[in-house]
């Protein structure tokens, strides 16, 4: 079986594990960024421009950090969307809003191009190892042509319906993940003011139920005084915010996410913005 021509765009802590691993499958890829000195050194195959990555591809992956980046990169001036072809395919992976997922699919499907909004749970291990969980929304004939492409990246694929539908199950997940943390760094602060010894307290929240696969890593990090981004703390506001519009939309009650996503908010307007997620716990420590 002929492999599709992959163009990649992105190449960020996600991003670059993700794009090498499908170049370690064997697909054919080309990759931009838009800052290309981040890029060089990757030992990833470069495209000059956005004009000539949509010419040699397929299938065009973005991995992206927020709505202004995807929107700037597909639609902005001589943004992508400008040398797409009918019947290629664009693969959103990043955490965007589900309002731009539906409008990126609508200007997308007028122009004979196939959409998924596709992103992905899972940090930086997750996408070296390729065992991501990618939550999808888009058609399922579209799903069903790159679904191999996928499966290079993640373990479990899973679509939830129309354009829109994957953004909306990474915010649902995302939103317990910032709770999660967030419960976390209080445990910890929590021990430390009432004059437990932290290692203690830290390996003892290790051995409990509570210790789940993320919470196990963090707890790792936090023995170290690692705060260094996986995940960084100012996507967690971001997703966060996102969360909180989407759910006043659907009348959703979430009212521990809002008082977390005033947490982590507080904590980028401190200038914690660049650290882990789990940099949370620097920002109650200075409260």
């Amino acid at each position: 079986m002929t492999l599709p021509n992959i163009g990649w765009i992105g190449l960020g802590h996600m991003g670059a594990p993700m794009a090498a691993n499908l170049v370690a499958a064997g697909y054919p890829l080309a990759a931009y960024n838009r800052t290309r000195e981040t890029a060089e050194g990757l030992g990833l195959p470069l495209a000059d421009s956005l004009e000539a990555l949509a010419r040699g591809a397929e299938v065009i992956v973005t991995m992206l950090g927020d709505d202004k980046a995807q929107e700037a990169v597909l639609f902005g001036k001589d943004g992508l969307v400008h040398h797409l072809r009918e019947g290629q395919v664009v693969i959103n992976m990043g955490t965007m809003s589900p309002d731009l997922s539906r409008s990126t699919a609508e200007r997308l499907a007028a122009r004979g191009v196939g959409c998924l909004d596709a992103p992905v749970s899972g940090s930086v291990k997750q996408a070296t190892d390729a065992t991501l969980v990618i939550v999808v929304g888009g058609e399922a004939e579209v799903l069903e042509r790159v679904r191999p492409v996928l499966e290079k990246l993640g373990k479990k694929v899973v679509r939830f319906g129309d354009a829109g539908k994957g953004a909306q199950a990474k915010l649902a997940i995302n939103l317990m993940l910032g709770v999660v943390m967030q419960g976390l760094a209080e445990a910890v602060v929590f021990g430390e003011a009432c004059g437990l010894e932290s290692e203690t307290l830290i390996d003892a929240i290790g051995e409990t139920p509570l210790a789940s696969p993320v919470v196990a890593i963090k707890l790792a990090a936090i023995r170290a005084g690692n705060f260094g981004a996986a995940f960084p703390l100012k996507h967690m506001a971001k997703d966060l915010r996102l969360a909180s519009a989407e759910a006043h939309g659907a009348g959703a009650a979430i009212p521990a996410t809002e008082v977390v996503r005033g947490s982590f908010e507080l904590a980028v307007s401190d200038g914690l913005g660049d650290l882990d997620v789990i940099g949370i716990l620097q920002s109650l420590r200075n409260s």
